[in-house]
């Protein structure tokens, strides 16, 4: 009698099964939701017209040009997704990165074309960096001994911003991790009128080996080097917290963590401490994951993505940018 008063003190003599008994009742007491709206779907966009590649590394994603990205987004958004992040690939490439910072480059004509098509239905994130316009391959300017120069390269960073800006992104995304670049990206981005384009900031963007299908499909891969000089080192928790709070007084409006399912400490840490939204990057290298298990038949693609997708958003991440939400979309895994 002593032992079932102490489980009654201490709600031991509960069953938790009682709420897991039916689909219905599950849905009525689940403690995370996920919805289309949370999602951002990755698109890589090819200079000229009528081009499609598939991506080997990345089964079911492929690259195309203006006129085939603008048909995908269409379906995705009769299909109830509203948000892209664009990677553009330019055909040129040099040490500079002129075709990114080029007013009529790719990535601001892809842009152009969106909202021309979509209007204020679609949000539109715009990927600011360097390495798939560099002949290199890093993420900035280097110097003569092959190091980045960080605050040339955040001047050219608030140009490429500022190109994507004019041409209607919602959100500009700087992804390079050099020092100051939010702050120099809003201060240019206020002084040229464009006090309403939001910054997505890569705040924890760590030196992570899950990146290795987004290098295959955009060509970005150092020809030397690493970029460990200026990511974040994969052993660092508290680290991100400090990203966090510059990003933050810098001006951020969202911020990110990059990886994502490798990284749920980081992404928990930081939506405990952000004033701002928290968005976390299913990276090509888990998509890619997802894909050879289905593949292989360990495992079906539905509930392994949608497993990993609620363990993201579980662990604090307002928005989720990734590669399964036209697939999820089209195939109503998710309510909208």
């Amino acid at each position: 009698m002593k032992e079932l008063d102490q489980r009654a003190d201490l709600g031991l003599t509960q069953r938790p099964r009682r709420l897991r008994r039916t689909s219905a009742i599950r849905d009525l007491v689940a403690e995370t939701g996920l919805s289309l709206r949370q999602l951002v779907q990755g698109h890589f966009v090819l200079e000229g017209a009528g081009r499609t590649e598939a991506i080997d590394a990345l089964p079911g994603i492929v690259r195309r040009s203006v006129d085939g990205l603008l048909r995908a987004v269409e379906t995705d958004l009769e299909n109830g997704l509203r948000a892209v992040m664009l990677f553009a690939l330019p055909a040129h490439k040099d040490a500079e990165a002129s075709a990114a910072r080029d007013e009529l480059g790719l990535a601001p004509r892809a842009i152009a074309a969106l909202r021309k098509a979509f209007g204020s239905d679609l949000v539109i994130f715009a990927d600011v960096c360097m390495c798939p316009s560099t002949d290199h391959g890093h993420c900035g300017l280097l110097d003569a001994d092959g190091e980045v120069r960080n605050d040339a390269s955040v001047a050219l960073l608030a140009e490429i911003a500022l190109a994507q800006a004019r041409a209607g992104a919602d959100f500009v995304c700087p992804s390079d991790m050099m020092d100051g670049r939010v702050g120099a990206i809003r201060a240019a981005l206020d002084a040229a009128g464009h006090t309403g384009t939001a910054i997505l900031a890569y705040t924890a963007k760590y030196a992570s080996a899950f990146y290795g299908p987004f290098r295959h499909a955009a060509g970005s891969a150092p020809a030397h080097g690493d970029r460990r000089g200026y990511q974040m080192d994969p052993r660092n928790r508290r680290e991100a917290l400090r990203e966090l709070a510059l990003d933050v007084q810098e001006g951020a409006d969202l911020v990110m963590v990059k990886p994502a399912l490798a990284y749920l400490d980081v992404i928990a840490d930081c939506a405990a401490a952000s004033p701002v939204p928290v968005a976390a990057y299913n990276v090509s290298g888990e998509y890619a994951m997802v894909q050879l298990a289905a593949r292989e038949g360990l495992g079906e693609e539905r509930a392994l993505a949608l497993e990993i997708l609620h363990s993201i958003r579980r662990a604090g991440a307002d928005l989720i940018v990734g590669y399964h939400g036209s697939r999820a979309a089209a195939e109503g895994w998710l309510p909208r």
